[in-house]
């Protein structure tokens, strides 16, 4: 047996994590900013009743998704493809928390896709057009009920050689889906520290025929988007980056400069009212 090993971090406690290698499930000691979804190299250490590890090094991650917390950076997710964000009509979810994540995904080199949970509830006009402005930008959706299982095999095949992070607001429905998805129960663990509620919960990757990976990072939901440049934002909003190709100024505001090709497609009914305002809160830190 090779005393040094390469696994992936499965699940992230508070103070330890447990790697997989290609032979073991090994209990470790957490090293800093190690999270669920890293590759890691550890070391086989034999206990005089289990085997243990001591990881040595985190190996260049392909991805990392982070949360801001008390103006720190806090990795809690790495080497994720794709990112999807679950959407209800009860509770209804917001065009600032799928714009958000939009972005985030975009600046973090993850693809997004739209999760549009319980149909089988119905949902008003209103929702309708809100799922349209998204169609209309391209953004994949795929419709499903997780309580029902209504095409569910269709995402299952959507994630298939992906590695998947769900989020959603609370209510939205994101434990259902995952283990209907996994095939087993969620319980949320609530650990108590001195670092905030969203911190203590106990992140688990599973692994699903399909050479699928699902990541489940309870407490994952709304998040801060501040740590980005202002000039960045606009990479988050496709759309309204192509309309700004056409404006009379290459440091147009996009709010009141003349000439401006943003707001002539905001006018014009080319770009959504609520993705551009999403832009200028995000942009100017509203």
């Amino acid at each position: 047996m090779k005393k040094v090993q390469t696994g992936q971090v499965t699940k992230f406690y508070s103070n330890s994590c447990l790697v997989k290698t290609h032979a073991f499930e090994l209990e470790c000691l957490a090293i800093k900013n190690v999270v669920v979804g890293d590759n890691v190299e550890v070391e086989i250490i034999q206990d005089s009743k289990k085997l243990l590890g001591k990881i040595l090094k985190i190996k260049t991650r392909s991805t990392v998704l982070s949360k801001r917390y008390r103006n720190k950076e806090n990795f809690f997710a790495a080497n994720i493809t794709h990112v999807g964000l679950l959407m209800s009509p009860k509770p209804n979810t917001s065009s600032e928390f799928i714009d958000k994540w939009i972005l985030k995904t975009k600046l973090s080199n993850i693809k997004s896709f739209i999760v549009n949970n319980k149909i089988d509830m119905g949902c008003d006009s209103t929702y309708i057009e809100k799922i349209n402005i998204y169609k209309k930008i391209n953004m994949k959706i795929i419709n499903i009920s997780a309580k029902y299982e209504d095409n569910l095999e269709e995402l299952k095949n959507y994630i298939k050689n992906k590695s998947i992070l769900f989020v959603g607001n609370s209510g939205a429905g994101k434990s259902t889906l995952t283990s209907k998805i996994i095939g087993e129960n969620l319980k949320t663990n609530n650990l108590s520290n001195d670092q905030g509620v969203h911190t203590t919960s106990i992140s688990s990757l599973y692994e699903i025929p399909g050479d699928t990976k699902i990541i489940d990072s309870p407490g994952m939901r709304d998040i801060e988007i501040l740590e980005y440049p202002a000039k960045k934002i606009i990479y988050g909003f496709k759309e309204i980056l192509e309309l700004s190709k056409g404006c009379k100024f290459n440091n147009c505001n996009h709010i009141n400069n003349e000439g401006c090709n943003v707001i002539k497609g905001l006018e014009d009914g080319v770009l959504s009212k609520s993705r551009y305002n999403n832009f200028i809160k995000f942009r100017d830190g509203q």
